[in-house]
C-alpha cells in the first residue's frame, strides 16, 4: 500500500514550490498561454484548484465531478480571474485537499475517480502529487521535468508504464533509463521495442509532454502513445 502520509507531504512541498514560483507572475502572464494546448496560464491554475476540490470528493465518496461538462465548464468559468484570485484558490483548495487527507478514514478502500477508473484511497495523495508537478511544468515558467524530485519521476514512469500495459496499440515496450527497466504496452507475442534514455525524458514521452527525441530506440521506431 502507498505510504499516503508521506505522500501527503510531498503534495504540500509541491504545492509550495508551485505557489512561489507562480507569485513572481502578472495578470498580463496568467493569460497567456500555457504548454498545454488551448489553455492559458490560468485554466491550467484553475485546473489545479478544482481537481484538489475533485479528490476532495472523492476521498468524502462523492463523484469526482457532477460531469464532464461542469468539470470543464467550471475551468472555462475560472481561468480569467486575476493572479492573487487564482494563488488564493489553488492555496485554499489545497489545504481542503490536505484536510480530507488527515482525516481518520480507511486508506485500504476503493474509490471511484472520473470516467469509471478506481483505484485504492492510498494512491490519491500520489495522483495529487502528480497533478501539481506536472502542471507546474505546464505553466512554462522555468520548472522542467529536470527539475523534478528524483522519486516522483521514477514513481510517475512507473504508474504511466502500468496504464499503458497491455494496451493494445502500443507494442510491447522495455523502457530503461540504465538503471531501472520498467515494462508497457501489449503481451510480449511480437518484436520487442526498447526505448532508452534519462528518467525526465522517458516521463516527458510517456506523459505526452515531449516527443522523445532525446530517447533511443535500438533498431525500432518509438511508439506512438495513445493520449491519457
Amino acid at each position: 500500500m502507498a505510504d499516503h502520509e508521506r505522500d501527503l507531504a510531498s503534495v504540500r512541498e509541491a504545492t509550495e514550490r508551485l505557489l512561489t514560483a507562480a507569485a513572481k507572475l502578472n495578470n498580463d502572464s496568467v493569460a497567456e498561454p500555457s504548454r498545454l494546448p488551448g489553455w492559458t496560464r490560468g485554466h491550467v491554475l484553475a485546473h489545479i484548484a478544482r481537481n484538489a476540490d475533485a479528490l476532495v470528493n472523492a476521498l468524502e465518496g462523492r463523484p469526482m465531478y457532477v460531469s464532464g461538462e461542469a468539470r470543464d465548464a467550471g475551468i472555462e468559468r475560472d481561468a480569467p480571474r486575476p493572479l492573487d484570485v487564482q494563488l488564493s484558490d489553488v492555496r485554499d483548495s489545497a489545504a481542503r485537499f490536505q484536510e480530507a487527507g488527515a482525516a481518520p478514514a480507511d486508506w485500504s478502500r476503493t474509490l471511484e475517480l472520473r470516467n469509471g477508473v478506481t483505484d485504492i484511497a492510498s494512491r490519491l495523495p500520489f495522483r495529487r502529487w502528480a497533478e501539481v508537478e506536472l502542471h507546474h511544468v505546464d505553466l512554462g515558467i522555468g520548472y522542467e521535468l529536470e527539475d523534478l524530485p528524483a522519486e516522483f519521476t521514477e514513481r510517475e514512469i512507473t504508474f504511466l508504464a502500468d496504464r499503458f500495459s497491455g494496451h493494445p496499440e502500443v507494442p510491447h515496450t522495455v523502457i530503461t533509463d540504465g538503471t531501472r527497466t520498467w515494462s508497457t504496452g501489449s503481451e510480449a507475442t511480437g518484436p520487442e521495442v526498447t526505448v532508452t534514455g534519462p528518467a525526465p525524458e522517458l516521463l516527458g514521452w510517456l506523459s505526452g509532454r515531449r516527443a522523445g527525441a532525446e530517447l533511443d530506440v535500438p533498431g525500432g521506431v518509438l511508439p506512438t502513445l495513445p493520449p491519457l
